[in-house]
């Protein structure tokens, strides 16, 4: 499964291939209500077919009008659509106003070099910030997955874009939750660490999630894996397995790194006698104790594994996006 930014990515791709010039668009900034984030993208080629999106419709057909009528050939320009902006006409669904980036990318070597590396990019092997002149192109640098990357800016006429920001995921230990929060991060476009030492679970978790997958299967325990990796502020950790052998040892673990979000599964009741162990047993402090969610989910009645993992990744995703 591929996220919305990727498609938008390999089609813009495809049509350079085919030498067709591309109109690469990127939501800088809203105010008001506004149905799309900043670094929403949306491509579009010459013939008017587009992919992704940039509001629930209206700003897509405006542009495509004007595209027709020869507008927006610069290398680069903001355009700002609803009240108060150059397209001031075009009413946005959740009324407000949004700026929005246009770069123009002609069929050649330098845009087969941008749309190639953002592609690489959107896929977490490596970080990318473009910066933008307005009217010029756009120059962009790799950066080291182990830096942070800048937040997206527009200042007068400067626009900085980071790109390849992926949050990450891992699953330690495998568990019929884990396979169904792991079909869901892969949907939201997370990239997914699995780490699972058990013969059994492990040969379970590469028979579901092969290459095409796009899946990291480690045969370690989790915290092992911990102990001797690096982990960003990027990453959620979920321990869905029952066992304390895992789960416990892994937040023990976990409770060391910056990840913005550690979960572990199981009732009320257990959670309670787990944060009694991890005090007295792994002499976790009471402000490490209250980094870890457990029970982990928000509150929606599950029952089944399906319904507990939806419960599992909102929530990460809800702390994600604060």
């Amino acid at each position: 499964m591929i996220t919305l930014d990727q498609r938008v990515i390999d089609c813009a791709l495809c049509w350079h291939q085919l030498q067709q010039p591309v109109w690469l668009c990127t939501v800088l900034h809203t105010y008001g209500s506004s149905p799309r984030a900043p670094g929403t993208m949306m491509t579009i080629n010459i013939q008017g077919e587009h992919c992704g999106s940039l509001s629930g419709g209206c700003i897509e057909e405006d542009f495509l009008q004007q595209l027709a009528s020869g507008a927006y050939r610069d290398s680069s320009q903001i355009v700002r659509y609803g009240e108060g902006g150059l397209r001031p006409n075009v009413a946005l669904p959740c009324g407000g106003s949004v700026d929005v980036l246009i770069e123009y990318l002609p069929a050649d070597t330098e845009s087969y070099a941008l749309l190639t590396a953002m592609q690489t990019a959107l896929i977490g092997k490596q970080h990318l910030v473009k910066n933008v002149q307005l009217g010029q192109r756009a120059a962009w640098e790799i950066v080291s997955t182990a830096h942070v990357l800048p937040a997206l800016s527009h200042q007068q006429n400067q626009v900085v874009i980071p790109v390849g920001a992926v949050p990450q995921l891992l699953i330690a230990g495998y568990s019929v939750v884990a396979f169904e929060c792991i079909r869901l991060a892969l949907i939201l476009g997370f990239r997914i660490t699995v780490c699972e030492h058990r013969p059994e679970q492990l040969a379970e978790t590469e028979r579901h999630f092969g290459a095409e997958y796009h899946v990291t299967i480690v045969p370690q325990h989790p915290a092992k894996w911990l102990e001797k990796h690096e982990i960003s502020s990027k990453v959620a950790i979920l321990s869905l397995t029952h066992d304390p052998r895992i789960d416990e040892l892994t937040m023990m673990e976990a409770v060391n790194t910056p990840a913005f979000y550690l979960g572990v599964m199981g009732s009320v009741k257990n959670s309670a006698k787990r944060r009694q162990r991890l005090v007295e047993i792994g002499g976790l402090s009471e402000e490490e104790l209250t980094r870890i969610q457990a029970p982990v989910g928000i509150r929606i009645g599950s029952k089944t594994p399906a319904e507990i993992a939806l419960s599992v990744m909102a929530d990460v995703v809800r702390v994600k996006n604060l």
